[in-house]
This record gives structure tokens, C-alpha cells and sequence, in this order.
């Protein structure tokens, strides 16, 4: 998949504090050193489903966790097929999970900085000392002659690391035949090396509060320049302040930015119908720990009445955000004030559409209002290590392996994500699929076209990209 550059990559590494740090000096004084993190390079906390998560693909692969208690640990989602996560940890890459819908399964692929972590007990060959030098050197691709061992779970097509006799690890790669052939072999490949370029990786504990302290002169830079943007935006444009809010993480970081550089304004909340329990539930909990007013709209019907005559949106047709949030919106403020500004988590770092999106702009959709987005140039680490600075009440969606927060079945959403879904929100992945099959049987479609995924893609026109984060 090509690499998508969306701007600088922020992020690097403090090996005193074993934290992420968004300057080139830390707090502590230390210098920082960039992570080789695959563009955009968004990265984002591992939360403790995440780390579940990612450990159980490991052990079941390796036979070993990989990310030890007590160890930071960043995800950076790279392009990819559906989902690749990049895993971070000591400052380094040090492996990916990725996801394949039509097995159902996600497959670890480490990178020899994993071995300071995890020592594998399944899923590994050994090398002749021999062989050693030309593997670290050049990649080379371990051959029958210079094979010792391999562990007899071994397939054809597994993920393996290389260890030499006396266990270290000199490199990573793919299995050419299973264990059974391997050992039959005078000649050929038996693993294709994969030429991972070495990084420093230097393992430390640290915890979240260390990384906040490690990053606290970053954070008072970026958000004073967004107080003071949201201050000049807001004179320059003398309507009713608002903040659009929509229970995700940026829209939080939005609105912690304008109370300190407006105060109390109102939140806009456009209710699809279709939104998790947990994030209308998010909404309540930070209207009433700031004190705010919610303007609520929610047109779950006309969602449903637009699927019985169009069928269900598609990335390339998203008519649900024009019937479900731009409409409502401009009618809310319609009947409330005529005109408004409003405060929009968008950040470059999303997708291309937004990194070419002004800063301020109008939706010709809905006119009367005018959108500044405060925190463009934030990376998602930014805003996460600033929720944590201030201790605000985030989303617990994000702690159980979403990295976005919008529509349940947001057809923008990968098929790891739906199967993420499935395991906490059946309930919901169920009905859903119902109302699919229903039209389904209607137009005649594949039989495959719910467990692909293939509603999520028409091949229409694209529609205006939701503008509520």
C-alpha cells in the first residue's frame, strides 16, 4: 500500500523518561530521537484492550506476550489491505498485528526488536553461527545449509523469528515450507528473511502521567496557540459560540481548548440514532463535569427512511452525514440563533481531505455556520497526552480497541473494527445486519456482500466528509 504523507511526523523518544515525546527536547532536559514510525504516523496509545489484544496474537503465535506490565506502549495504524498496526515500544517499531477478514484472524509480524521483549518458545529456527553474519549484513534468507533446528509448529507461510544457537535473535521472517519439509532439505530457502532496518530500542518502564510531565512544555505551546486562535477567530466573527461535540477524543481536546479561551459555550451533539451507548452516556457525563448545554438533534428515522429507498450508505455515497448530522444541524441553528461558530475537532493528520481542509470554512450545506478547526496541526498523541494532562473524561470506547468514535456502522470503518464491535456490541452488529440482509434479499446481491464488507463501497460520487469529531 503507498505510504500517505499527511505532514511531519511528531513523533520521538526520550530514553531517560522510556516515554513519546512531540519536541526534540524533553521536559527532563534529555535530547529525544525520532521513531520510525510507517506515514501518516498518528500514532495513539495502547490502551489495556489493546495490549490484551495484541499479547493474545503473540502468545498464541509465539507462544510469548509482548508487551510487558508496567511499559508504554503507542499503535500506529499504517495503510493496508483493512488494518495493519504499527506497535511501538522503547522508542522503537518493534512489530505489527494485521487483520484478514476472510479468515477472521489477525496475524503477528514482529521485527527483531520484539526479542527484547519476548523470548519465543514456538515459531522459530535456528541458525548455524555461520550463517549469522550474511543475515545481519544483508537480509540474506536462511538456507537449508545453515539451518540447525526448527520448531516443529512451523507452517509453510508462518511468521518466524531467527534465533542463532545460543538464542538471540538475528533476525525475522517468513516461512518458505513447514517444519516436516524443512527437515528433508539439503537445498533452497526455508525462511525468507524480511529486511527489516535495525533501531534502538531501549525497554524501560514508564507510565502515562511520566509521559504527560515528559511532553508539559509541547502541550502549554500547542495549546496556547489554540486559545489564542480560537480567541481571534471568535472576535473576528461576533455569532454564538459553539462547540460541535460528538463524544470522540478530538472533540473533547476541542472543547477543553475553547472553555479556557471562551468559557461555558453550548454543544452541539447531532444524535444519528445509531450512536454506542457509551458515547451518548459521554456526552451527559461532560455536559454536567463543565456545566454545559447540550443542543441535541436526532433523526434516527429519517436515517432509516433514507436506507428503504437508497439502500445502505457507502464510503463513496455517505448521504447518512448530510441526512443525519448537516440537515439537522442547520435547522438546530435555525431555531436557536439564526447563525453560529462552531468549534470542530478536525485535524490534518485524519486523512488528505482534511490536511487540505482551511482552518475556517463553510459547509455549503449548512451555511449558517461557520466551522475554525483549533487543533489542525495536533497529532493524535497531542491530544491524548493533553486529555490525560487534564484528566478529562474520556470516551470508554477507546479503551476497548476503537480508535474512532462516530456511527456504530460507519461504513468508513475497517472489517477488524466491525469484528472488534461484534465481540462488545453483538447486540448492535446484529440488528445491523439484519436490516443488510433485508436488502439484500431485495436487489439480489452476492451472497458474500454482508460478510465482506461490500455494502460499504457503491462506486457513487463522494459525498461532504462528516465534519462533527
Amino acid at each position: 500500500m503507498a505510504r500517505i504523507y499527511l505532514g511531519k511526523i511528531q513523533l520521538r523518544w526520550c530514553d531517560a523518561c522510556h516515554a513519546p515525546v512531540l519536541s526534540g527536547v524533553c521536559a527532563c532536559g534529555a535530547p529525544t530521537r525520532p521513531v520510525a514510525v510507517t506515514p501518516p504516523g498518528d500514532a495513539r496509545p495502547a490502551f489495556p484492550d489493546d495490549i490484551e489484544r495484541v499479547n493474545r496474537i503473540f502468545r498464541e503465535h509465539f507462544g510469548a506476550a509482548l508487551i510487558p506490565e508496567g511499559h508504554i506502549a503507542l499503535l500506529n495504524k499504517v495503510p493496508a489491505d483493512d488494518r495493519m498496526d504499527e506497535i511501538v515500544l522503547g522508542g522503537a517499531v518493534v512489530g505489527a498485528i494485521r487483520y484478514f477478514p476472510d479468515e477472521h484472524r489477525w496475524e503477528p509480524l514482529p521485527r527483531p526488536a520484539a526479542a527484547n521483549y519476548l523470548k519465543p518458545t514456538k515459531r522459530y529456527v535456528v541458525v548455524d553461527d555461520g550463517a549469522i553474519p550474511s543475515i545481519l549484513e544483508s537480509g540474506a534468507s536462511v538456507l537449508a545449509p545453515g539451518l540447525v533446528s526448527i520448531d516443529p509448529a512451523v507452517a509453510e507461510g508462518d511468521e518466524v523469528f531467527i534465533l542463532t544457537k545460543a538464542g538471540e535473535c538475528v533476525g525475522v521472517g517468513r516461512a518458505k515450507v513447514d517444519a516436516a519439509t524443512a527437515g528433508t532439505m539439503e537445498r533452497g530457502v526455508v525462511v525468507r528473511t524480511r529486511k527489516n532496518v535495525r533501531s534502538i530500542c531501549v525497554p524501560g518502564e514508564a507510565t502515562w502521567d511520566d509521559a504527560v510531565r515528559a511532553n508539559e512544555p509541547v502541550l502549554a505551546d500547542y495549546e496556547a496557540k489554540s486559545i489564542r486562535f480560537v480567541r481571534e477567530v471568535a472576535e473576528q466573527n461576533p455569532r454564538q459560540p459553539t462547540v460541535s461535540y460528538s463524544g470522540g477524543k478530538d472533540s473533547l481536546a476541542t472543547l477543553l481548548v475553547v472553555l479556557k479561551a471562551l468559557g461555558p459555550v453550548p454543544l452541539l451533539f447531532a444524535d444519528t440514532g445509531l450512536e454506542f451507548p457509551e458515547t451518548c452516556e459521554n456526552v451527559d457525563a461532560v455536559a454536567e463535569r463543565y456545566g454545559l448545554e447540550v443542543f441535541r438533534v436526532c433523526e434516527e428515522e429519517a436515517f432509516w427512511k433514507a436506507f428503504e429507498e437508497s439502500g445502505p450508505p457507502a464510503v463513496d455515497s455517505r448521504w447518512c452525514c448530510r441526512v443525519c448530522k448537516l440537515d439537522p444541524v442547520g435547522r438546530l441553528i435555525d431555531e436557536n440563533w439564526g447563525e453560529c461558530l462552531s468549534f470542530i475537532g478536525q485535524r490534518k493528520y485524519e486523512s488528505v481531505r482534511r490536511m487540505q481542509s482551511r482552518r475556517v470554512w463553510k459547509n455549503p450545506r449548512v451555511p449558517q455556520q461557520l466551522s475554525a478547526a483549533p487543533i489542525q496541526q495536533w497529532t493524535a498523541m497531542h491530544v491524548w497526552l493533553y486529555i490525560f494532562r487534564e484528566k478529562a473524561p474520556y470516551n470508554p470506547l477507546y479503551g476497548r480497541g476503537l480508535d474512532r468514535i462516530g456511527c456504530f456502522m460507519c461504513p468508513s470503518s475497517d472489517l477488524a473494527t466491525f469484528a472488534i464491535i461484534g465481540e462488545s456490541h453483538p447486540e448492535l452488529l446484529k440488528a445491523w445486519d439484519g436490516r443488510l440482509a433485508r436488502w439484500q434479499e431485495r436487489c439480489g446481491l452476492p451472497e458474500d456482500w454482508i460478510e465482506r464488507g461490500l455494502w460499504r463501497k457503491r462506486g457513487d460520487a463522494d459525498e461532504e466528509e462528516d465534519s462533527y469529531n
